[in-house]
């Protein structure tokens, strides 16, 4: 293995392995394996970038950190080259959160400083200019995302939140310095190592600077970011003649479906908003699940009810709502309760028959993908940016998108059914 990847999600993780199967236009991008937690054989020969899928992002930074150094080690062991500690485009974190404790543990493990952080994904709208994270045209702090019911982001200078985070000084290199290309950008990597800063925010506002910024890199041992840090790494590895750079192929089955949406997001609710229109639909009545009166078999009983009907269940709501229902009964409780009912819900819906299974929501989909223990995921083509076609092995293989709240075009529900068939 030539790559490793640590995810601190599991829609993260399928969006980053979707980066690097797909490289570069002209060279192409790597061999790519998900992996559901921390594998416990080796990996296999032909593997040349392993992606771990965490569930680390919103727990206490000691267990992230625990969990996150049990997946370098085991990346260590298959010989990756480089790792990467990949988190969310819009730096999903609180002041008190994991991002900055588990890059400062892995660069720690490693010996390294002068480590890229670069959250930006400009395919998504997420670019970074003075330190400061945007989602298209508004500062990260004003784009909804502040309203998070999990990680509200209430400040988009990068810098000054891993600070709140981290024990040494952060660093930045300015745009200008990425316009003068890879060589600029590693001298001023360089200078913040010897001036002893860990992490360094990289702006970054197209994928041409996240090229230069990979090219960059090519030596370092440590590099964190959202999955647009990962667009030019795998071209370090083709140029070297270490990778093949055939990356992923068209995968899928046909099949029973089903939708599940755990996401608050705008992009989350737009999408279940427009599928509605033209197929069946079921609101789930987050009190009822609270109080007992809406279980498991509510959901399964609709969804195999609607079959071929492209169904969906949803526990989206607005930020008023679900700040309603957090006051009414607790945050944690309402997410471990949401978390639970889809993870039981896909158990069943695979237990009967069910093989292409869309869910949106990176919590939901840590749940979903947890409860199913479907082992290692091949790469398969792009859904939409950020959203690959996930395949499970076995006797009763499954087709999966795993999609964060935030990403996938008004219409991706339906695509994504479509590419899920391999069509």
């Amino acid at each position: 293995m030539l790559l490793g990847v640590i995810a601190d999600d599991f829609t993260g993780a399928s969006d980053i392995a979707n980066t690097l199967a797909k490289g570069l236009p002209v060279q192409g991008g790597l061999r790519t394996v998900q992996y559901l937690g921390v594998p416990t054989g080796a990996a296999a020969p032909e593997v040349e970038a392993g992606v771990i899928a965490l569930k680390s992002r919103s727990i206490e930074p000691a267990f992230a950190i625990e969990q996150s150094l049990a997946a370098l080690r085991w990346l260590l062991d298959q010989d990756c080259k480089q790792i990467v500690f990949k988190y969310c485009s819009t730096f999903d974190s609180t002041p008190a959160g994991n991002i900055g404790p588990v890059a400062e543990a892995l660069a720690d493990e490693l010996g390294v400083k002068g480590v890229i952080a670069c959250p930006a994904f400009p395919g998504a709208g997420r670019t970074i200019y003075q330190g400061h994270l945007f989602v298209k045209d508004q500062l990260l702090n004003e784009s909804g995302l502040q309203n998070h019911p999990l990680n509200p982001m209430t400040d988009a200078d990068i810098r000054r939140w891993l600070r709140r985070q981290t024990t040494a000084d952060v660093g930045h290199v300015e745009i200008s310095v990425v316009y003068q290309g890879s060589v600029a950008v590693e001298e001023a990597l360089a200078e913040n190592a010897r001036e002893g800063r860990t992490l360094v925010i990289v702006d970054a506002i197209t994928d041409d600077d996240l090229v230069a910024i990979g090219r960059a890199a090519a030596s370092h041992r440590l590099v964190t970011g959202g999955s647009g840090i990962a667009i030019g790494l795998a071209a370090n590895f083709i140029e070297q003649g270490l990778a093949s750079g055939t990356g992923a192929d068209v995968i899928g089955l046909e099949g029973p479906e089903a939708i599940l949406a755990g996401s608050c997001s705008g992009a989350t609710r737009g999408q279940v908003d427009l599928h509605r229109k033209s197929h069946p639909t079921l609101a789930i009545d987050v009190a009822g699940v609270m109080n007992g009166s809406v279980t498991t078999s509510d959901l399964v009983s609709f969804l195999l009810e609607n079959q071929g009907r492209a169904p969906l269940v949803y526990s989206s709501g607005t930020p008023e709502d679900v700040r309603a229902i957090q006051e009414r009964f607790g945050r944690e409780n309402v997410a471990t309760a949401l978390d639970t009912l889809f993870a039981s819900t896909a158990q069943e819906l695979i237990k009967a028959g069910v093989r292409r299974l869309v869910v949106a929501g990176g919590e939901t989909s840590g749940a979903v993908v947890s409860a199913l223990d479907l082992g290692a995921l091949t790469i398969g083509a792009e859904i939409d940016p950020g959203v690959p076609v996930l395949l499970s092995g076995g006797d009763n293989p499954v087709a999966l998108a795993l999609k964060s709240g935030n990403f996938g075009a008004p219409d991706f529900f339906n695509k994504a059914l479509e590419r899920l068939a391999g069509k």
